[in-house]
């Protein structure tokens, strides 16, 4: 007897589905259809070769804070001193005035970071951006809350002889239609006498880049 039309449309219907469903991916298969890639560490002194933009990126930090490091320990005026000078190295006077999004806490404290390591005691940073740490802790010591530690008390914390400031500007330039975009940055670092407020060292970066469609920093 045979099998009524509508019976052998179903059954074509289901062997279709189950030869489909055997062509899936099964999980833990090796193959791999996701359309990510694995992530790559690269070096953060040299340009990425996929998301390089115009903006301020890695290996200009990385560049900039070294040579500003350079400068200011081969600097007498600053780190020839026959008693170490304090310095005072974040970002509360460094302003980002150009169009590029910027933290600025990362320029900043990759230079104090290179800087306390390199001066090997030539220059004494003070931690002004720890500064409410500090209060409590010595307000805890006086009331009796805790005891004196192992280092000596001062009557005040430590001063600065200098401190950062400085700015980042830039330039842009866009031809329309073809979506080219250049951008110039000028960065500056000046380090300021805190007691005559006259600049005793001052330092500048510059770079131009141009790209054909500009990269999203966040």
């Amino acid at each position: 007897m045979m099998a009524a039309p509508s019976s052998l449309r179903c059954a074509a219907a289901m062997g279709l589905l189950a030869a489909l469903a055997g062509c899936a991916t099964a999980p833990g298969s090796n193959l791999n259809n996701s359309a990510g890639r694995p992530t790559i560490y690269q070096d953060v002194a040299s340009a990425s070769p996929t998301t390089a933009g115009v903006g301020v990126e890695s290996q200009d930090v990385v560049s900039m804070t070294d040579r500003m490091m350079r400068d200011i320990l081969a600097t007498p005026a600053i780190s020839g001193r026959s008693v170490a000078p304090r310095i005072i190295i974040d970002s509360e006077y460094f302003s980002n005035d150009s169009s590029s999004r910027i933290n600025k806490n990362t320029i900043t404290d990759r230079l104090r970071v290179e800087l306390t390591r390199a001066s090997a005691g030539r220059l004494v940073f003070v931690a002004r951006h720890y500064g409410d740490m500090a209060s409590r802790e010595r307000e805890a010591k006086r009331n009796g809350d805790s005891d004196g530690g192992t280092i000596r008390q001062t009557k005040a914390k430590a001063g600065g002889d200098f401190r950062l400031g400085g700015r980042i500007t830039s330039m842009d330039a866009m031809k329309k239609g073809t979506g080219a975009v250049s951008r110039y940055h000028l960065i500056t670092f000046e380090l300021i006498d805190l007691e005559q407020e006259t600049i005793a060292w001052s330092g500048s970066y510059e770079f131009k880049k141009e790209a054909q469609d500009d990269i999203l920093y966040r």
